[in-house]
């Protein structure tokens, strides 16, 4: 086998183009003769538009078009993905969600008007000359409020700013209230799970191409996902041909989540394009990132958990509002429910959940999915609770955890919020952190911190994660409107290089090196002759991108069902070339061979014989050697773990210091080790940075308090400490023929409870026993307020 196929930690092929300047992202993309654009965007959370006087600005020096809203009007809306109904039964809210604001705007940064001129500084100049008269209405940003006042409305037609009232599952809620009512003990707890602006170093750029002689349209843009952009753009708000329209997404600095979604300046540009018939260009500038990319998180939840005098779990059930924001973007209706209230019964065996979830509009930015995607809410939520039961009952916080662990024996483990866990061991990789993490050593380095005048304290988390959504019956039947399937092409080149084309996209996974491990594994030739192709929707067969920690298990199973295929072809052609039965050839190790004798071709031959076939019989074996497959997942994957972290407060500032932090994590089999605990690190760096910095804040006005990084606090490298990781404990997953998991939202579902409960048991072992909860960020002020009761 190839000493870079699988299990090995091959350095990233990717990093030569990043790391010499030499990747090519949609900012560095110019076209011939191409035009700039600028946004007009809303100053005022809430208001109605009465005018837009662009007279003066259209005849400013260099100026080829502005377009507003009432351009836009007649195109379609950009659609929620999913449609989750209220647990009464009626449908959810759905408005419009226009290419720009028409009527009324409804948040800051709202984008109301493209000017698009010769020279961005020409375009910025005219956007100035633009005259608006908007009419500011009162800013819905509080999410009770937006609910208990009917009067004042984000979208007009709705009356209680509701989008939807979930209930999952309806059929336990019965049951769970009765557990609580006889419960000998209840633990209560109401948490908010902050809003985050994701802050990819990247931010999102288009460029729009209209071509009038053929009326083909080209997009180039920061995608995770081009062929979903491109349905979207085509059939539902465009109206054009899907055949018409090309997106790129070339190579995409970070995304997050962020990148997923259809955003209405793509349409814009082209709309643009086709308007002037030269290409338009716009680059986001960090401003305009923070005020109109989907932010993520915002929920506020109460959590109850009704245990017996053992710490024994009874029952769960949590009330959670869910901002929204002023529009519903592609998956925000999915995030708050489906990645979110399935997950309610974490690791542990409680018997029954009942989750509801009230997602509500306000006039502040969209809110949808962000590393980890409901995962983590529901996680923070469950760790919390756990840890103040442990607190109340006088348990161990390991200890009440292990004791409500699903046990090895019980998979496959039918979950009462519907899931099916197909495998794990939550004990070993909690023995795991106890041994790496020298949990035994804990009081020994409070001790040393109690000398330098530090409160110490030590938080756990366990989680559990479900990755690669699927299957897509089952998801359509619970109201997705796409498929969640993935597909793949291998093309063998006659002299036995290959490419492959794949519908998930890279933006810092490291897809370009680990799919060529797999395909080089399976076919023993080096992973330095696989190339891999995708961003491109005129290159690749129809896939569904890259977010969930989807792309090893969903594309990277296509990718081998597809190997497979070559294979299987190559057989066929062996046996030909070899005269045997196609029943007594095999394939090892790069070469086909006549099973029981010395006869054998090696992979390389085959390939130049597909492509040169001179004497094959053409009514049983055609030429080539190229293959395609499509790969519907029969369950998700889940990843699990436990986590823990040491910190140190100063209890004269609240200032809380990180001092070590250790994850054990359970991602069945391990493709490139290497990748998998990079992704581990950057996790763990967002985690950290909502447990301890991070929070989008929007003032009663709806104007954002956050919006540069001088008050957004990103974390930094003084912020972090060395993580250890492990991943060693693999339970691989039963249904993909790799056997992997998800691992790249890991540390950003685990990290944030620990952070937290961490700083609570350093204060409550420094003496303030009063306090058993701090909101996130775990700011000083915070924690200083805290202390002084």
């Amino acid at each position: 086998m190839p000493k870079d196929g699988i299990g090995a930690s091959t350095v990233r092929r990717e990093d030569i183009r990043f790391l010499t300047g030499k990747g090519r992202y949609t900012a560095d993309i110019n076209l011939r003769g191409q035009a700039y654009a600028v946004f007009l965007r809303s100053d005022v959370a809430h208001g109605r538009i009465n005018d837009i006087d662009t007279k003066a600005a259209m005849a400013m020096p260099g100026v080829l078009a502005i377009m507003t809203g009432a351009d836009f009007a007649a195109m379609g809306g950009n659609p929620a993905g999913w449609h989750i109904p209220s647990r009464d039964g009626s449908a959810m809210k759905e408005p419009k969600r226009p290419v720009l604001a028409h009527g009324k705007v409804r948040h800051v940064g709202d984008a109301y008007a493209i000017v698009v001129a010769e020279t961005l500084e020409q375009a910025r100049d005219a956007a100035e000359a633009v005259v608006t008269d908007i009419t500011e209405l009162p800013a819905i940003v509080d999410m009770a409020q937006a609910i208990a006042n009917s009067d004042n409305r984000v979208h007009d037609e709705i009356a209680n700013n509701v989008c939807f009232d979930w209930g999952w599952i309806e059929d336990n809620r019965a049951a769970v209230d009765a557990a609580f009512a006889s419960a000998p003990h209840v633990t209560t707890l109401e948490l908010t799970n902050n809003r985050l602006a994701p802050n990819a170093m990247e931010t999102r750029a288009s460029i729009g191409d209209y071509d009038s002689g053929t009326e083909d349209y080209k997009l180039y843009t920061t995608s995770q996902n081009p062929h979903l952009s491109r349905l979207l753009i085509a059939a539902f708000v465009m109206g054009i041909p899907e055949n018409k329209l090309t997106v790129v997404a070339p190579d995409v600095g970070g995304g997050f989540g962020s990148k997923i979604y259809h955003y209405g300046e793509e349409a814009a540009v082209l709309a643009a394009s086709k308007a002037i018939d030269r290409p338009v260009k716009w680059v986001a500038d960090r401003s305009e990132a923070f005020l109109s990319d989907a932010h993520g998180r915002d929920h506020v939840t109460k959590i109850q958990l009704a245990t017996d005098k053992q710490g024994n779990f009874l029952a769960l059930r949590t009330e959670t509002m869910a901002n929204v924001g002023a529009y519903l973007s592609n998956f925000s209706t999915a995030t708050p429910t489906f990645l979110h209230g399935t997950l309610m019964a974490g690791p542990y065996k409680t018997p029954l959940v009942y989750v509801n979830v009230k997602a509500v509009f306000t006039n502040t930015a969209p809110v949808d999915a962000y590393r980890g995607a409901g995962r983590p809410e529901a996680t923070y939520s469950i760790e919390r609770v756990v840890d103040k039961a442990a607190h109340e009952l006088g348990i161990d916080p390991l200890e009440i955890r292990r004791r409500n662990f699903i046990q090895p024996d019980q998979y496959p483990y039918t979950t009462p919020v519907g899931l099916v866990y197909d495998t794990g061991n939550y004990n070993a990789t909690l023995d795991k952190l106890i041994d790496i993490g020298d949990l035994a050593g804990f009081e020994k380095r409070a001790a040393a911190s109690k000398a330098k005048g530090k409160l110490r304290g030590l938080g756990l988390s366990t989680w559990i994660e479900a990755c690669g959504i699927a299957p897509s019956n089952l998801v359509g039947v619970l109201g997705a409107r796409v498929g969640l399937y993935d597909a793949a092409t291998v093309r063998v080149n006659a002299t036995g290089n290959i490419s492959v084309m794949t519908g998930a996209h890279s933006h810092g996974q490291g897809h370009e090196t680990v799919f060529p491990q797999v395909v080089a594994d399976m076919l023993g030739i080096p992973a330095s002759s696989i190339d891999i192709v995708h961003g491109d929707t005129s290159k690749i067969p129809f896939g569904m991108g890259s977010y969930g920690s989807r792309s090893l298990a969903v594309c990277g199973t296509a990718i081998v069902k597809a190997t497979e295929k070559i294979i299987a072809k190559g057989k066929k052609i062996a046996a030909h070339m070899l005269e045997a039965a196609e029943s007594d050839i095999t394939f090892a190790d790069g070469k086909f061979s006549v099973a029981g004798t010395d006869k054998a071709k090696t992979f390389g031959e085959i390939a130049f014989s597909a492509y040169v076939p001179h004497n094959y019989p053409l009514e049983t074996l055609e030429p080539g050697l190229e293959e395609t497959a499509f790969y519907d997942p029969a369950n998700f994957t889940y990843p699990a773990g436990a986590y823990a972290c040491e910190v140190e407060v100063d209890p004269e500032t609240g200032q809380v210091t990180i001092e070590k932090f250790t994850c054990a994590d359970d991602f069945g089999n391990v493709i490139n080790p290497m990748i998998v605990a990079g992704q581990v690190h950057g996790g763990v760096a967002q985690g950290i940075g909502q447990a301890l910095l991070e929070n989008v804040a929007y003032d009663d006005n709806g104007q954002l308090l956050s919006g540069s990084f001088m008050d957004y606090a990103m974390p930094r490298a003084d912020d972090l400490p060395f993580y250890t990781v492990d991943h060693s404990c693999n339970t691989p997953c039963t249904h993909n023929p790799l056997g992997v998991k998800g691992c790249g939202e890991a540390g950003a579902i685990g990290t944030p409870p620990a952070v937290v409960n961490a700083v609570v048991n350093a204060l409550q072992r420094g003496g303030h026993k009063h306090v058993t909860h701090l909101e996130m960020p775990v700011s000083p002020s915070r924690v200083w307020a805290a202390m002084q009761g």
